[in-house]
């Protein structure tokens, strides 16, 4: 099923707890096969007056893993931010801090994934002590200390490394310029989730 384009737009989302229950109400959909928003032309011209987003996501490159469909989202309801790994530099941190400042979005999700091949590959650079050279090198520098903090001696190193590393960022996305304050005075929340190749449910970490 998909939404009606020239239907009246919903009252925009302005707090956390409502963006929140949005995005996993939608990946509720999308698991069951039942979206409401699908990516055509009139959606697009719909919202292209103006944007009101709820949330930003900060998600990995990974080709199996397109946000606005796991989470059922139609065009204008979340902005996207994608690394291998979903590791930050200044341009994420930037663009989240614009998000928060300039869009309004009251919720930030930091979201990895299951099997994912930025942290495995860091675990074998850092069980090789073969670091990769140039800008890959820094995505295994950003990944390193999760891996280092579960251990390369865990049977499970790669899987908790990589919710080690959503945990990271998370705080991190705490610091950001203006996200603290926003943070601080309720304005704005972070979260951080998991995705699970295999089924396509996401699952929020505590």
């Amino acid at each position: 099923m998909t939404t009606d384009p020239l239907a009246p737009p919903s009252p925009p989302i302005t707090n956390a707890a409502d963006a929140l229950a949005e995005l996993v109400a939608g990946n509720k959909r999308f698991v069951s096969a039942r979206p409401e928003h699908g990516h055509s032309v009139a959606s697009a011209a719909a919202a292209s007056g103006g944007q009101q987003p709820h949330a930003v996501v900060i998600g990995c490159i990974d080709s199996r893993v397109p946000l606005e469909a796991i989470f059922d989202q139609t065009f204008g309801s979340i902005c996207v931010v994608r690394s291998g790994g979903h590791v930050v530099d200044r341009a994420v941190l930037g663009s989240v801090g614009f998000a928060v400042a300039k869009l309004g979005v009251p919720l930030i999700m930091v979201l990895g994934h299951k099997r994912c091949g930025a942290v495995q590959s860091t675990v074998d650079a850092l069980r090789t002590d073969d670091r990769p050279s140039g800008d890959i090198g820094y995505l295994v520098d950003q990944i390193a200390p999760a891996v280092t903090a579960v251990g390369l001696d865990d049977q499970d190193v790669a899987e908790k490394a990589m919710r080690a590393h959503v945990t990271r960022t998370v705080a991190r996305m705490r610091e950001i310029e203006g996200v603290s304050d926003a943070v601080a005075a309720g304005r704005v929340d972070v979260v951080g989730a998991v995705y699970d190749l295999d089924t396509g449910l996401v699952d929020l970490l505590p």
